[in-house]
């Protein structure tokens, strides 16, 4: 490499390290010991100050987490050292309902990350957890006026427990993988969301999840309810600093639309290279409720994450939309699950995927049409594009029907990009690096004009940077 390159590549590197891989040196409260034990449990319930029948939860949870075994499938996890993470972390200082008094320290990190001014500008309530715990928790006032609420998970199993009591661990109970267990026993922070009937919020609710310390496990747990006609968006972001040591987000997402509810959840994740992000995503949709997910995967060393829809009304609707980019050294194993229960359902997962370098993407996808589930629709749509000859991709389509007359599609591609592409938009002035990445971001377009436009800047912009730092 010249002088020169070399001094690109490091321009690059700055760009992306001064925007998302910068670390902030934080005053925490507390600290736990290194390690997953029922000592750890306890002292995370205590810290918290929980009722005795969530940490009975928590101590279940963690006996199912230490019996079962990792998964043999999908990524390589032999890597993750449990023994060599902080399982709980709290930042000093309490959690406030305005910015300004959020610790001086924690709001420089989320200041820099540009976390309130786009609450100013795009949010009705806007939250933000540093670690384990949330800091920042807002919803603007006519939002609670209409009954509302949008609060960090740990208020929620104080304030509102009947709700939590129904509704926790009922989508994803602690029995279903090993991360979902994880994450039952040692959780902290997340959203609760609770939209009464009819009540149709019309911008949207955000929240941010930063890892700031070196070997920091993440598990937030996040419970959306939507009662009857009820309409909210829920948009998800996610960063961690670069360190050499290995951190670990594994997240449970809950979501429960009620008959004729409108739910639709967006992600975008860039987490650092060295982060493993293992998370459990599920939503029951009942009678006339229609359910979107919208996943969008840059970062992360390995990444697995399939979101999926129960469709137990009739005339329920669910739909999964996934972008996964896999840089140099990156594994995104992603792609979604539908499972149809009821009549006259419908359902649609588009996975959009872009591999260069070692990068390897994977698609996995479930269709499930159940024996009573008359009218049934689904269409999955997996497009591979593969920016070199090093790059791989893999597609894992199943579908298990027992219905004769359910409607059922699958289309599957894989493309290279084409060198006469390239050429052309270089004959016009554009770099090597600008023209793969404009192919890029046209390749994934259909996808990106259907995410909020603040998203969809940020996610291109994500884009533009992955690409810089591996082409060329």
């Amino acid at each position: 490499m010249t002088q020169q390159e070399e001094r690109i590549v490091g321009q690059r590197e700055d760009e992306y390290l001064k925007r998302y891989g910068f670390k902030d040196d934080i005053k925490y409260a507390f600290k736990s010991d290194k390690g997953l034990s029922e000592d750890i449990v306890r002292e995370i319930s205590k810290q918290k100050n929980e009722p005795e029948w969530m940490l009975e939860k928590r101590l279940t949870a963690y006996k199912m987490f230490v019996s079962k075994p990792l998964p043999t499938w999908g990524i390589d996890l032999s890597g993750i050292d449990f023994n060599d993470i902080y399982y709980y972390i709290k930042p000093g200082g309490k959690k406030s309902d305005s910015w300004e008094n959020v610790p001086e320290d924690i709001k420089k990190t989320f200041d820099k990350l540009g976390i309130p001014e786009a609450e100013r500008k795009f949010f009705a309530g806007a939250e933000a957890q540093f670690d384990s715990e949330v800091v920042y928790s807002h919803v603007k006032a006519e939002l609670e006026k209409d009954g509302v609420i949008f609060i960090d998970t740990d208020t929620a199993v104080k304030k509102y427990p009947e709700l939590m009591k129904k509704y926790f661990g009922t989508l994803i109970p602690p029995t279903d993988n090993k991360f979902a267990a994880l994450n039952t026993a040692v959780w902290s922070g997340g959203s609760f969301i609770f939209v009464p009937k009819g009540v149709k919020v019309a911008m949207p609710l955000q929240a941010y999840f930063r890892i700031n310390a070196d070997k920091a496990g993440q598990f937030e747990r996040t419970l959306i309810i939507a009662e009857e006609g009820a309409d909210v968006t829920y948009l998800e972001g996610c960063t961690a600093p670069i360190y050499i040591g290995s951190s670990l987000h594994a997240a449970n997402v809950e979501i429960v639309a009620h008959k004729g509810a409108h739910v639709r959840y967006v992600t975008i994740q860039n987490w650092s290279k060295n982060v493993y992000n293992l998370v459990t995503q599920r939503a029951f949709a009942y009678e006339n409720a229609y359910v979107e997910w919208i996943d969008a995967n840059i970062g992360s060393q390995g990444n697995m994450k399939y979101p999926s829809v129960y469709l137990k009304g009739r005339g329920s609707k669910g739909e999964i939309l996934s972008i996964a980019v896999a840089g140099n050294g990156q594994i995104q194993d992603t792609g979604g699950k539908v499972l149809h229960l009821a009549e006259d359902t419908s359902s649609k997962i588009i996975s959009k995927s872009v591999s260069i370098g070692s990068g390897t993407t994977t698609f996995r996808g479930l269709v499930y049409v159940g024996d009573n589930s008359s009218g049934a629709k689904s269409a999955v749509r997996c497009d591979a594009l593969l920016l070199d000859k090093e790059s791989k991709t893999n597609t894992y389509p199943k579908m298990q029907i027992f219905r004769d007359d359910a409607d059922i599609t699958h289309e599957a591609t894989v493309g290279k990009i084409g060198e006469d592409q390239v050429f052309y938009l270089m004959s016009r002035g554009l770099s090597e690096e600008e023209a793969i990445t404009t192919v890029v971001l046209g390749f994934i377009q259909d996808l990106t004009k259907i995410l909020p436009m603040e998203y969809s800047i940020e996610l291109k912009r994500l884009i533009k940077l992955d690409m810089s730092k591996s082409v060329g």
